[in-house]
């Protein structure tokens, strides 16, 4: 079932949406209704050019990883005892969110979704120190990152991109392992990849998310 959202600020139950874990359409990207979607599981996705309104998307199979299982290659121990890149929270927040628009070309995508709206309603939460970026750098040079929401001691990951190979996957590993440090709970990485599931990704059931998601 998909619900038609109106100007008020609520959600429906997600728990009777669609299998992929679409249940609601419309509203708007205010600061109030992602903080209120994120504390629930609760986030946007959806296609600018082909849609007017926000879809909701709140999986019931959440894919995830949790700092302490964070898997770490031989070949990326390797790359990051040389040195190379260094890892930095918060530096370049616009960068980063800019740079996964438009890395390969992903703004040009029929599907893509990090448009103008999106990136603006993020911008506002990251004033509000909600969302979070993570650098990764060769020198001055921005090589790769990612950025999400953070909610109580969890990070809800939404883009990542790298402009050399791994520099994504460091950042990824700075923040699980900073996160394992100050004993936090989850990385929610909202939908399984190979990329992820090799990182140490698995799944956990949207009861067990919520437990985890609102524990302070």
């Amino acid at each position: 079932m998909i619900f038609q959202l109106d100007d008020k600020l609520w959600f429906p139950n997600p728990r009777l949406g669609e299998e992929d874990g679409l249940f609601a359409v419309g509203g708007d990207l205010s600061p109030e209704r992602l903080i209120l979607a994120y504390n629930y599981g609760i986030f946007p996705w959806f296609s600018f050019r082909y849609h007017d309104q926000p879809h909701w998307y709140c999986p019931m199979k959440r894919f995830v990883i949790f700092p302490s299982e964070i898997h770490v290659s031989h070949s990326m121990r390797t790359l990051m005892n040389k040195g190379q890149y260094h890892c930095t929270f918060n530096k370049a927040f616009q960068d980063i969110i800019t740079c996964c628009s438009l890395s390969k070309k992903r703004f040009l995508h029929d599907g893509a979704w990090l448009g103008v709206d999106i990136i603006k309603a993020y911008r506002k939460l990251h004033e509000m120190n909600i969302a979070a970026s993570v650098e990764t750098w060769e020198g001055n040079d921005l090589s790769g990152g990612l950025y999400g929401v953070v909610v109580n001691n969890c990070f809800i990951g939404e883009s990542m991109f790298s402009f050399v190979p791994n520099a994504s996957k460091l950042a990824l590993i700075h923040l699980a392992r900073f996160m394992q440090e100050k004993g936090k709970g989850i990385i929610d990485c909202q939908f399984e990849t190979p990329h992820l599931k090799s990182m140490g990704g698995r799944f956990i059931d949207y009861d067990e998310y919520l437990e985890i998601l609102h524990q302070k």
